[in-house]
């Protein structure tokens, strides 16, 4: 007797435009009210920043309500929110899988790394690593400019005659520390305080195979103790400006002194900011990229640094 065809559920998808400087705010505004991590991306079409959050049932008034309220709790606390509202669209099974196949497409970084959806049937090229990403589970699949920029640093740097251990402060989905790990560096580590990141970043491990190479642990920067034998070639910390500043002592003390340092994250308005703070610990932006409103760097010790 045949099996009966299970009916496919419908979803809700809450959609809102942000602004710069209140993108991470409004994202966990989203977060919290919802109970599950949102997700945000940049229009192609617009450059604009969407936050969404998928749902299996339309939101509740009480949700709802939770959620102007935390958007006008943003906006009193001076952060720039926009006149877009929030608008709830309904979904069905097919128009979600299309929706994430539009703005998630493959991604080739240099010579040596394909990031691709699981819908992709996109063949790696002879000498590729590969790494199976999907959105919408934690910050970082490849699209985000910071993220692309922390990326493209780990292809770059890596070196096959060489040992090169890595280390990613704040490892959000895990892409950074899966694309060390399949790239060849040696020990890979990878700290995040959100306990849901760390879960996510482990099942992307395990997707991809590397679990035995690196190691995903949850972890507050303000309390981890770098070890006088543990220091990286090469250190990622995408970060948010206030953390970058206030950290900057305990980031460099994981960083070997003839390493490299990516910082990420950053608004353009306070990039230099962060630059004048690392020069005076002696470490200066060997490369850098602004792409709409964010700008990263690479940073190495200068050679009188590099000395001591």
């Amino acid at each position: 007797m045949p099996r009966p065809v299970k009916r496919r559920a419908v979803l809700w998808k809450v959609s809102l435009p942000v602004l710069e400087e209140s993108e991470e705010a409004l994202s966990e505004a989203l977060s919290d009210v919802f109970g599950q991590p949102a997700s945000t991306f940049c229009e192609v079409e617009t450059g604009k920043s969407v936050v969404e959050i998928y749902l299996p049932h339309p939101p509740h008034e009480q949700e709802w309500s939770a959620l102007q309220a935390r958007i006008e709790a943003v906006r009193q606390a001076g952060l720039p929110v926009g006149r877009e509202k929030p608008t709830l669209t309904r979904l069905q099974p097919q128009d979600w899988a299309e929706s994430w196949k539009r703005h998630f497409k493959p991604i080739e970084v240099g010579h040596r790394l394909l990031i691709r959806p699981t819908w992709s049937k996109r063949r790696a090229k002879k000498g590729h690593a590969v790494i199976v990403l999907d959105p919408g589970l934690s910050f970082g699949t490849g699209q985000h400019p910071t993220t692309r920029f922390c990326v493209e640093q780990v292809v770059e740097f890596r070196h096959d005659d060489l040992e090169q251990s890595f280390l990613d402060l704040g490892s959000g989905s895990g892409i950074l520390a899966i694309a060390a790990a399949r790239l060849g560096y040696s020990p890979v580590d990878a700290y995040d305080i959100d306990p849901e990141a760390v879960r996510v970043a482990l099942e992307n491990a395990r997707k991809n195979r590397v679990t035995k190479i690196l190691r995903i642990r949850r972890g507050d920067l303000a309390q981890l103790r770098p070890r006088a034998n543990r220091r990286y070639d090469l250190v990622c910390a995408n970060l948010i400006y206030d953390l970058l500043l206030e950290h900057r002592d305990r980031i460099l003390s994981f960083t070997k002194p003839s390493g490299r340092l990516v910082l990420a994250g950053i608004l353009r308005s306070q990039f230099n900011g962060v630059c004048r703070s690392y020069a005076e610990a002696g470490w200066k932006v060997l490369a850098s990229r602004a792409e709409n409103e964010w700008e990263s760097g690479l940073f190495v010790a200068n050679k009188k640094q590099r000395a001591v």
